[in-house]
């Protein structure tokens, strides 16, 4: 049973790049988000095993979306994927309670690896 993913990103070029890594890697993606109000929404109507999340969005970042989502679910894994230079927000979606961090334009090994680890 491959592992379900919730892909959060407001750029959708980079949550089809997300998608096709983790589908090549077989995991099934069962949800995309392209904000934080959504991803906590998604969240609850997918139940994913894991969440890949970028941070800098529109409405809700992804540090808040993270927040929410472990407020609803406190055993809830999140990856935090974004660019490089955002150490800040980096640092506070780990306090927070992402599970790793992958840096874009993210490594496929790199992100599956991070994802694994999350999953164990």
């Amino acid at each position: 049973m491959s592992a379900r993913v919730l892909v959060v990103d407001d750029a959708l070029f980079m949550r089809a790049m997300i998608r096709e890594a983790l589908t090549n890697s077989g995991f099934q993606v069962v949800a995309e988000a392209s904000n934080g109000e959504e991803a906590v929404a998604r969240y609850e109507e997918a139940k994913p095993d894991v969440v890949t999340m970028d941070i800098t969005m529109p409405q809700m970042d992804g540090v808040q979306a993270v927040r929410e989502i472990l407020r609803r679910d406190p055993s809830a894994r999140i990856v935090m994927v974004s660019a490089m230079g955002q150490q800040a927000l980096v640092v506070e979606a780990i306090q927070a309670g992402a599970r790793d961090f992958v840096v874009k334009p993210f490594d496929q090994t790199r992100l599956v690896e991070a994802i694994r680890r999350a999953l164990r």
